[in-house]
């Protein structure tokens, strides 16, 4: 990914066909390791093209995939677990009440008060 940015950043500084060694010069400046095999995949990769093309149809790939994840397992078990799910957000304030509660407690336990 690094090597990708590099050539990018190479482009938008205007030159439209970085070489292997202004990558490691880029990624140098910044403290990165240069793997020569990655660099040249990439560079014979896109060797010819024009940037803008490559990016548009990698979007065009990326569109087909599929994103979300979880949002119908989510539906799914929230009709069977309704009860427990209201249940959680009073445990959880009952929690935050006794570590407040905590909290004061170690104040006083100090012999003094913040506000005394």
């Amino acid at each position: 990914m690094k090597v990708v940015a590099a050539y990018l950043l190479a482009v938008l500084g205007g030159n439209t066909t970085p070489s292997a060694d202004e990558l490691k010069d880029i990624l140098g400046s910044v403290g990165a390791e240069a793997d020569d095999d990655r660099i040249e995949l990439l560079l014979s990769q896109v060797k010819g093209k024009d940037i803008t093309e490559v990016i548009a149809s990698g979007r065009e790939k990326l569109a087909s995939v599929p994103s979300g994840g979880g949002g119908g397992v989510a539906v799914a078990a929230a009709p069977a677990g309704g009860a427990a799910a209201a249940a959680a957000p009073a445990a959880e304030s009952k929690k935050e009440e006794k570590k407040e509660e905590k909290e004061e407690s170690e104040d006083e336990d100090m012999g003094f008060s913040l506000f005394d």
